[in-house]
């Protein structure tokens, strides 16, 4: 087992590679599609912007502050739709039953998934989002240690897995119902929208399920809130966002039960 571990980014990368040189066989295009994404995404914050310009704070969050979590929620959302988005799109491979070619190779069924048409100009909304990373944090006001250091970088891999467990956990649940990959867009893109702006804003109840049930508040809102030295909601402990790692291990456990079961349950098409 800890073998196939260690091969799997080798594997990823190999087959990533055979992608990546097709695409930058068409240079314009590539530039295109990634110039195209930086724009889109960005315009997320640019509703920040708008909304700023007429408020000083929102749940307690200055512009600064937002631009951090905005910049970890997009970082983190671009990092797993980078390495394993393309999962979502396995239903057509289950209703083709072009999934058997996947099931007689060498390399994990989940690791051809994730690689399949692996698409660079994605890299586009990472790149985005650090560089919003950057300018939050040369504007904002926090008295700097290692431990905040350590969590804001183990916090940004702790959400990126997390996200990526909802994408692999969608993708298992396609082999129940194919079509199904909108209700785990609600979890994926729609949680990255959710994380965009500071939980306090929201009632507690959602507060309650995004950390109790469904861990969303560990991608970025509760690392952040250890990093600016704010109270977290609820009660909890302000300490709370050290257990996003610990999140991001049972998500990824949950994901890989999940993908496990989908593919035992997998028949074909009979033809």
């Amino acid at each position: 087992m800890v073998e196939r571990i260690m091969q799997a980014p080798g594997q990823f990368w190999m087959l990533a590679v055979m992608w990546i040189r097709s695409t930058l066989a068409y240079p314009a295009s590539f530039a295109l599609m990634m110039v195209t994404g930086i724009l889109i995404t960005i315009t997320d914050f640019v509703a920040v912007l708008l909304m700023f310009s007429h408020i000083n704070a929102f749940g307690g969050f200055s512009l600064a502050e937002m631009a951090l979590l905005y910049a970890t929620s997009s970082l983190t959302m671009g990092i797993a739709d980078l390495v394993v988005g393309k999962t979502e799109q396995v239903g057509r491979r289950i209703r083709s039953g072009s999934l058997d070619s996947y099931l007689v190779r060498p390399v994990p069924a989940i690791i051809q998934t994730a690689a399949d048409e692996f698409r660079l100009d994605k890299i586009g909304r990472v790149l985005q989002a650090l560089v919003v990373l950057v300018i939050a944090l040369a504007h904002i006001d926090v008295d700097w240690n290692v431990a905040k250091g350590i969590m804001l970088v183990v916090g940004t891999l702790s959400g990126a897995l997390i996200f990526g467990s909802f994408f692999v956990l969608g993708a298992a649940f396609q082999f129940i119902a194919i079509d199904s990959a909108e209700l785990a867009n609600s979890f994926t893109y729609g949680g990255r929208t959710l994380t965009q702006y500071p939980l306090t804003a929201f009632g507690k109840d959602i507060v309650r399920a995004v950390t109790f049930v469904v861990p969303l508040a560990f991608v970025n809102f509760y690392p952040v809130l250890y990093v600016l030295g704010k109270q977290a909601p609820l009660g909890l402990p302000s300490w709370i966002g050290l257990l996003s790692p610990l999140a991001a291990v049972v998500m990824v456990a949950f994901a890989a039960l999940g993908w496990r079961g989908g593919l035992r349950r997998y028949r074909s098409t009979g033809s």
